[in-house]
């Protein structure tokens, strides 16, 4: 068996941490961790929200709608993903939060992996 080479479910694993399946947060002994990037596998029910704004952004996101109708909300403009394969990018420096319009599978890239930007689940919207 190679320690270099693991093979999983997005779905399944998303499930054990908060969606996020590449990064700087799995063990370094773990071929998913990385802090060049970092990638989601969300799964939203409708109305899920992002609990506050990222702010301060220092990391450049690509997300990629899978399935059903998810808004991006960005300084002075909201972008609507509603077709598969829609997608959004934005780049450091740009503030941002999100609203699942249904239930939505979004994919997210974002790069480099850097710590600081969980949100306490505990937190009310």
């Amino acid at each position: 068996m190679n320690d270099s080479v693991y093979v999983g479910n997005a779905g399944k694993d998303a499930a054990l941490d908060r969606g996020w399946i590449l990064g700087h947060f799995k063990e370094a002994d773990d071929p998913r961790h990385s802090d060049a990037v970092e990638i989601k596998w969300g799964v939203h029910p409708p109305g899920d929200e992002r609990a506050e704004w990222v702010r301060g952004e220092e990391r450049t996101a690509l997300l990629v709608l899978i399935s059903g109708r998810f808004r991006v909300e960005l300084p002075g403009r909201s972008v609507l993903l509603e077709r598969q394969g829609d997608y959004v990018v934005w780049g450091r420096g740009v503030d941002h939060s999100w609203i699942a319009e249904e239930e939505s599978v979004v994919l997210t890239v974002r790069w480099p992996s850097v710590p600081g930007y969980a949100v306490d689940a505990a937190r009310p919207h």
